[in-house]
């Protein structure tokens, strides 16, 4: 390993909690250099909903992206819905591709280094750490669901890497459509194994993101959502078809010796519940906050993510259970409970 630092803080990934990482760690007062393959500006598959905690983390970080404001959540099945109405700042749905663009822009602005290289090994030492010829005092993997740096530093489950009948394979699908959107709701159209999210985007666009087991096609699971079959029936889609998955991913631990994961490298539950980016940001903040104790990080990173671990694991439960059919008309019977776990998970 080189005696020399070339930085503070090395982020591996450039997606959003990647730049949202290296964007802290400038606001700290700390050299970034980041580590990414991929040039320019990146999609992938997303909801592309960021609920109003998100949107508040991006304003601190002196990020605004354009969107359309979201206002709430509907959760809707062939025979009713049940919406619920933020009850403070709303969120937005941001073009995956427009919320890229803002946070390297103010990356660019902050300083930060980026270097366009893959990561296939890492040298954790004990003063500071290597990968993709880039040594510094840290290591921040925020490589995503997949993450090479998990699996190079030990840190990946035999659970990451195969799933039993006790946690279903889950896959998404995302895609937009040229049509204005007719709510400033989040709909979750619930169909017999899958959902469809549908997040107004733009002032003619919306995204469609289905969830589901593996296997699941786009074309024919919109089919089988009645409703959003006919909004959509003729609409010329804008985008190619993108997929990710599966969604679940655990691991051992989320830091060992200079190196810490970071957003869904650190482990995922699912996307039923549109907090990735909410919960990404919050593990952003707390491991630059936590540099120099591996200990208080595991339990700055428990603490951000227990409701998402907790309320998302349970709904997924159900979702991927024989009840499944009752989450619509459970949610219209309480919407006191139905509120209460959408604020929860919002703010």
């Amino acid at each position: 390993m080189s005696a020399e630092v070339d930085a503070d803080v090395l982020v591996v990934g450039g997606g959003p909690v990647g730049l949202a990482t290296a964007i802290e760690a400038r606001l700290a007062g700390l050299s970034v250099v980041v580590v990414e393959p991929r040039v320019g500006v990146i999609d992938k598959a997303c909801g592309e909903g960021l609920m109003p905690g998100a949107l508040a983390a991006l304003t601190r970080l002196g990020v605004d992206p354009a969107g359309r404001p979201l206002t709430g959540i509907r959760y809707r099945d062939h025979r009713s819905h049940v919406d619920h109405v933020f009850r403070g700042a709303p969120g937005r749905g941001v073009r995956r591709t427009d919320l890229h663009a803002a946070l390297l822009d103010r990356c660019a602005g902050l300083g930060v280094d980026r270097v366009a290289a893959r990561v296939t090994d890492v040298d954790n030492g004990s003063t500071h750490v290597e990968a993709a010829g880039v040594s510094a005092r840290w290591l921040l993997a925020c490589d995503g669901l997949h993450s090479p740096v998990r699996r190079l530093v030990g840190l990946e489950t035999a659970a990451t890497r195969f799933s039993g009948r006790a946690h279903p394979r889950r896959f998404g699908l995302r895609r937009h459509f040229a049509i204005a959107p007719w709510t400033d709701l989040v709909e979750v159209h619930w169909g017999p194994e899958a959902e469809a999210y549908v997040t107004p985007v733009g002032d003619h666009e919306v995204g469609v993101a289905v969830l589901g087991p593996s296997g699941t096609d786009l074309t024919t699971a919109l089919a089988s959502f009645a409703d959003l079959s006919r909004r959509l029936d003729g609409i010329e889609p804008t985008t190619t078809v993108r997929g990710a998955g599966p969604l679940r991913q655990r691991t051992r631990a989320r830091a060992t010796g200079r190196v810490r994961l970071v957003g869904d490298a650190s482990g995922y539950v699912d996307a039923l519940t549109g907090e990735g980016l909410r919960v990404g940001f919050a593990q952003a903040r707390a491991a630059i906050a936590h540099l120099d104790d591996v200990a208080a990080y595991e339990r700055a990173w428990l603490a951000a993510t227990r409701d998402y671990r907790v309320l998302t694991s349970g709904l997924v439960a159900w979702a991927t259970s024989p009840a499944r059919r009752a989450v619509v008309p459970v949610a219209r019977a309480t919407p006191w409970l139905f509120g209460a776990v959408v604020e929860r998970l919002a703010r």
